[in-house]
């Protein structure tokens, strides 16, 4: 079975201050453009550098997910260090993937250029940072999904199809 990760990664949410909402929202929002069936492996953590690395490395490696999603951390804030575990545990970044998020971002809110979002490789494993807020979460992934199953693709992982709800996902001669 394919297997996702998410990640929430808040402080006041992981120590049960409020509700896990960005989390959730990128489920339903994965479940939303996904159509082929995937478990999801999914934690709420603090905004802990060495915790954050942990959960990335054990959904690569042990749970072999083909995708781990974050949502959250990924400000200009001292405890926003979601970017830095990612860089930490994987191999190959993908710049690209932040640099188009915070493109879109900035159609909506000046204060996009802030955003530090990125995206690697580690292993088999295409791992994805996003905003913390829902709205912020489904333009961003909208953004970039349709690369998405592609890489997974080129990084030997399963073979993700979408729904037509989907953002038209790109495959070289799929249209």
């Amino acid at each position: 079975m394919t297997r996702i990760g998410i990640i929430n990664v808040s402080d006041r949410a992981s120590a049960g201050i409020y509700e896990d909402t960005p989390g959730q929202a990128c489920t339903a929002l994965l479940r939303e453009w996904i159509a082929t069936p995937f478990e999801t492996d999914y934690k709420v953590v603090p905004d802990e550098q060495p915790v954050i690395e942990v959960e990335l490395r054990r959904m690569a490696d042990a749970a072999g997910c083909c995708l781990v999603v974050t949502t959250g951390g990924t400000g200009p804030a001292p405890r926003d260090v979601t970017p830095e575990a990612t860089a930490a545990v994987c191999a190959k970044l993908l710049p690209g993937f932040g640099e188009l998020m915070r493109a879109t971002s900035l159609k909506y809110v000046p204060p996009a250029i802030l955003s530090r979002q990125t995206a690697g490789i580690r292993g088999r494993t295409l791992i994805v940072n996003l905003p913390g807020r829902p709205k912020s979460i489904r333009e961003n992934l909208a953004a970039v999904f349709p690369a998405i199953p592609y890489c997974i693709d080129l990084i030997g992982g399963p073979r993700l199809e979408a729904t037509p709800a989907a953002p038209h996902v790109f495959r070289p001669n799929s249209g």
